[in-house]
């Protein structure tokens, strides 16, 4: 298949695939780029992942994810500092520059977002030179807000945008996702924003679908199949200077009780449609 030089899967999108057929996948289809999990890269082992992808030739884009810094709690939080001290280690040693951050939601018995989100500052303040040291880029991820109270306080780009530029572009920058920012009217302007600043890290795509499923976490859509014009999105980045990989990251029930090899093929298919060519 053609037209897929910055077309990168996301491992979330075909879970069901182990790292080895993942990878063999990839070659099959001259897919050249991934986005890992930590999850199951730490059930393989970090290192041996490293190598199979190292070996097959394969870009690692991203590693999600890092974050999880709104506990109150001492103890809690400590521990959070240390694992997302690994993460970036991890992404290190997978050979990608970007972490991907879910920054936390409120924590249990909290109403303060303010609050909040000035703990992710200072977690932030905290991992951020540990970062740059292992050449890693901390990358803010906004979710949808519908997220904010159980998973991610941080809603909007400008929200993301506030935060980074607390700290060099090279330590701390932003994820755009078009499946949690598309209904924002600001999210245009805050784009070029990013890109003025060199904060845009990454370019992640999934379509809005509804109705949504119970839990709404697994409701992302496959390209093409919802409200979002990935074509307009993508002129946003690019606008704002982005010219690096694009990363497919779709929760989806329906997907994942398909055959990996085939979802995989579909969404390169539907990369070139609806993202690659003109219309």
């Amino acid at each position: 298949m053609t037209d897929l030089a910055r077309f990168s899967i996301n491992q979330m999108t075909v879970k069901q695939l182990s790292l080895p057929e993942l990878v063999d996948a990839c070659a099959q289809l001259g897919v050249g780029q991934v986005g890992l999990w930590r999850e199951p890269v730490q059930a393989y082992g970090v290192a041996e992942t490293a190598k199979l992808i190292r070996d097959a030739g394969l870009t690692v884009t991203t590693l999600c994810r890092g974050g999880f810094f709104t506990a109150i709690d001492p103890e809690e939080r400590s521990r959070a500092l240390a694992d997302n001290r690994r993460a970036i280690e991890e992404a290190a040693t997978l050979g990608t520059d970007t972490l991907v951050l879910v920054s936390g939601g409120l924590p249990p018995g909290s109403k303060d977002l303010k609050a909040a989100r000035e703990r992710i500052a200072d977690a932030l303040a905290d991992l951020a030179p540990h970062a740059e040291d292992h050449g890693v880029r901390l990358a803010i991820e906004p979710l949808h807000p519908m997220y904010a109270a159980d998973r991610c306080v941080v809603s909007t780009l400008a929200q993301a945008l506030d935060l980074a530029e607390r700290f060099p572009a090279h330590q701390v920058g932003v994820t755009v996702d078009t499946y949690h920012i598309w209904w924002d009217d600001q999210a245009p302007a805050q784009i070029a924003r990013a890109g003025e600043g060199g904060r845009i890290h990454t370019f992640q795509l999934a379509d809005w679908i509804t109705p949504l499923p119970e839990g709404v976490l697994n409701g992302r859509g496959q390209l093409g199949e919802g409200a979002i014009d990935m074509r307009e999105w993508r002129g946003h980045v690019e606008a704002a200077g982005y010219t690096g990989p694009i990363e497919v990251e779709l929760f989806n029930e329906e997907l994942w009780a398909r055959d990996g090899r085939e979802v995989l093929a579909e969404t390169a298919e539907r990369f070139v449609e609806h993202v690659h060519k003109e219309s």
